[in-house]
């Protein structure tokens, strides 16, 4: 995977890569389910495992993923903090309404057990669904996801403008930077260690905006010349990418649909028999 954008428009050799799209796009709109459903750190974790292992098959270009997982780190740290800020016992509510301090910061602030606790598995909530996204990103083309789609009765012509929309993503990211190259070789200077952040910003959207103005023009090129194909005449349509499901697949269905099942029982017994507390914690007595 060479290009910045984690978007791969030829299929892998790994064992994700291989899967149908069809397949793909059921696993991970389940999985997404499941990271939503709970705040168990029982279910979390073992997805967490599963998900940072099946990051580390697909070969990534780690330099490209680090960026993004230290930068989504930073994010929801910040989000956590916010969340302490406004309510520093905010998980004695998850929790059962007990109420153990480990350190107090002020008359309102401190920091207890039941509070680090919910914030914790809010954290690692939110990177086991970035993580879910990550690899499904990475071992997934547009013309797969397009196909997927297709075969959970999403209609063809939302599929393809997904299609189109992943597939001009490189573009545009490989347009930015030829520009942001010639810019600099006309003594236009955009190196982070030299130039300042507002002066880089500034040559930044001098290039965006037309850049997507541009874009635009080519979605109307596009749109005319699929309107003189014919497209959109017939009520189905098949994709070339959809391969015949193999042996790896058929696995991967049933796991999932076994998956969806305990979803729905664990959804409805939330409901029809509520818990005393809303998450699971250990420490309770």
């Amino acid at each position: 995977m060479n290009n910045r954008m984690l978007i791969n428009l030829v299929p892998g050799n790994t064992f994700f890569h291989k899967l149908s799209g069809s397949t793909k796009v059921r696993l991970f709109v389940v999985l997404l389910v499941f990271i939503i459903m709970s705040f168990d750190l029982r279910l979390i974790l073992p997805l967490f495992i599963l998900s940072s292992f099946a990051l580390i098959t697909l070969r990534p270009s780690w330099k490209l993923v680090m960026t993004f997982l230290i930068a989504v780190l930073i994010m929801n740290m910040f989000n956590i903090f916010l969340y302490w800020l406004v309510d520093p016992a905010i998980g004695e509510v998850w929790t059962g309404n007990t109420h153990t301090v480990l350190l107090t910061l002020s008359g309102r602030y401190f920091i207890g057990l039941e509070t680090v606790w919910y914030l914790s598995i809010r954290l690692l909530k939110m990177y086991t669904s970035f993580m879910v996204s990550m690899v499904f990103i990475l071992s997934i083309t547009p013309s797969e996801m397009a196909s997927g789609l297709y075969s959970m009765k999403v209609p063809y012509k939302i599929c393809t403008v997904v299609s189109l929309a992943f597939r001009y993503i490189p573009d545009i990211g490989r347009d930015f930077e030829n520009i942001k190259i010639s810019m600099q070789a006309r003594g236009v200077e955009m190196d982070n260690k030299k130039a300042p952040l507002m002066k880089r910003l500034k040559q930044t959207v001098l290039i965006l905006v037309p850049l997507i103005i541009t874009s635009f023009e080519r979605v109307g090129d596009i749109s005319n010349a699929m309107d003189l194909r014919g497209y959109g005449r017939l009520k189905q349509r098949s994709y070339y990418s959809e391969i015949a499901p193999q042996r790896a697949d058929k696995i991967i269905f049933w796991l999932t649909m076994g998956l969806a099942l305990f979803c729905a029982y664990w959804i409805v017994s939330q409901n029809i028999f509520p818990q005393p507390t809303k998450m699971w914690f250990p420490f309770n007595v």
